[in-house]
């Protein structure tokens, strides 16, 4: 490695001054402070694991945190069983019966997802959970499960303090009119395609 001598240092110091001026001063215009309506949608894999991130960050400073799943069943995961650390600071909620292709039974689909609904606006309602998240529920907007509009009318209306994280590909593009931060989470390679299984720890 290069040796740095005193004009390197300086140069780099002052360099960084700089940079920290223009930070502090941008940092210092947002004002703002509001329960953020968060979408992760896109075809890579991690938009639930990115939620749970979140979660995580709000359970750190001893919020609570409330969580509904749209679509996934009875299937045992990892991010479960931790969270169950956690005791009533979580409230979990797995309400799907699998995916759409497993069911294949529109009418069930449809009242699972209401039965979801239903109880993530109970969570939403909750003034002692500060973070929601609503795992694939873009999923069940996008096969219709259930009613794009009232949904977004009822996230948009949500108590101010309140941040939801929904998550799933195909997000309509009226949620993510409606969204404060919207990440689109690409795919630019996955073990999938090369005859990998999905593993413990890491998909579940």
């Amino acid at each position: 490695m290069t040796e740095i001598d005193d004009d390197a240092r300086a140069r780099h110091r002052s360099k960084m001054a700089r940079r920290k001026a223009v930070q502090d001063a941008e940092v210092a215009e947002k004002t703002i402070e509001k329960g953020l309506l968060i979408v992760n949608t896109g075809p890579g894999k991690g938009k639930t694991t990115a939620a749970f991130g979140l979660a995580l960050r709000m359970l750190g400073h001893g919020r609570r945190v409330g969580v509904v799943q749209f679509i996934k069943g009875a299937w045992h995961t990892g991010e479960k069983e931790a969270f169950a650390v956690f005791g009533d600071r979580v409230a979990w909620h797995t309400m799907g019966e699998g995916f759409t292709w497993e069911t294949q039974d529109l009418e069930r689909d449809r009242a699972a997802a209401a039965r979801a609904w239903d109880r993530a606006q109970a969570l939403m309602a909750d003034p002692r959970i500060a973070l929601v998240v609503l795992d694939e529920l873009n999923i069940a907007l996008r096969y219709g499960y259930l009613d794009l509009d009232a949904v977004v009318a009822a996230l948009v209306a949500r108590r101010p303090g309140l941040h939801v994280v929904v998550t799933g590909r195909n997000a309509k593009p009226a949620l993510v009119e409606a969204a404060d931060l919207v990440s689109e989470i690409g795919a630019a390679k996955h073990h999938f395609a090369a005859g990998v299984k999905a593993q413990q720890g890491i998909e579940f």
